[in-house]
């Protein structure tokens, strides 16, 4: 298989995969909805497409974007929320046809955790899925419809996302009776992120779901407390603690059996 890939959403974690997959000697393509930022994709040695996918219509050269690219990295999250929301399904649908008429051979499609719901318990991958949310149902239709695919599919399930300028604890700070304390962390560093996704396509893990979340599950109480601390924030208030609290711990059990490891801990610096 060739080096060649497209990654479909440059932003937050897709620009930084994308410079990471450039060190490793990977030809990369990446899109952007924002014209502001093509040519800061070029700088990086990224070759940019402007591409917008709608639930009716995929806006910009999708065909040169996807062409002669073996590898297509889908890092497109579901927009459920205010006056522009669209159908995410509809739009993985269109992409799922146009990357048939690119004749991709391996198809990386990042979800969530959010997949799984309010299931209880130790959670692994191979956990029925049982999600509450628009969004997290709207990601199992998508896994679904690229596991039907022609190619070869790899399923990765990021936890809550943490990194540079983004994370929980900046939202939380300071508000009080918050009533989840007693649940547990799953969240992973993007720098995990980065390194879960090249292992993946330097092993060609393919055929495989992948959960990636650190193994590392504080309570909320305990590990937002802590965060607030260290960035000098006012730690959020929480509620009495709960007698027999159900606990959700999600697993990167896959990733973790074949002998790799997660590096970055969830500890600000």
């Amino acid at each position: 298989m060739n080096k060649n890939i497209s990654i479909i959403g440059c932003g937050w974690l897709g620009t930084p995969t994308a410079k990471k997959l450039l060190e490793l000697g990977y030809k990369v393509k990446g899109s952007t909805t924002q014209l502001n930022k093509v040519a800061t994709l070029k700088e990086l040695g990224i070759a940019p497409y402007q591409i917008s996918l709608h639930e009716n219509e995929i806006n910009g050269d999708i065909a040169s974007f996807l062409r002669n690219s073996d590898i297509a990295l889908i890092n497109v999250p579901p927009k459920l929320r205010g006056p522009n929301k669209e159908n995410y399904v509809a739009k993985m649908q269109l992409l799922y046809q146009e990357l048939i008429n690119a004749q991709c051979k391996w198809v990386l499609f990042v979800s969530s955790t959010s997949v799984y719901g309010d299931a209880e318990g130790i959670i692994t991958e191979d956990t029925p899925t049982q999600p509450i949310t628009e969004s997290g149902k709207q990601l199992v239709q998508a896994e679904a419809l690229f596991k039907k695919g022609p190619w070869k599919t790899t399923v990765i399930r990021f936890g809550g996302l943490i990194g540079p300028n983004r994370h929980p604890v900046n939202h939380l700070s300071g508000k009080s009776n918050l009533t989840n304390g007693d649940e547990l962390v799953n969240l992973i560093h993007l720098d995990d992120c980065i390194h879960m996704i090249t292992t993946i396509l330097l092993h060609e893990y393919a055929e495989i779901t992948f959960n990636g979340v650190y193994p590392n599950h504080p309570t909320k109480r305990e590990y937002y407390t802590q965060e607030a601390v260290r960035k000098g924030l006012k730690p959020p208030g929480f509620s009495q603690k709960i007698k027999n609290f159900p606990q959700k711990k999600i697993l990167c059990r896959n990733f973790l059996n074949k002998n790799h490891f997660l590096q970055t801990t969830l500890k600000s610096t």
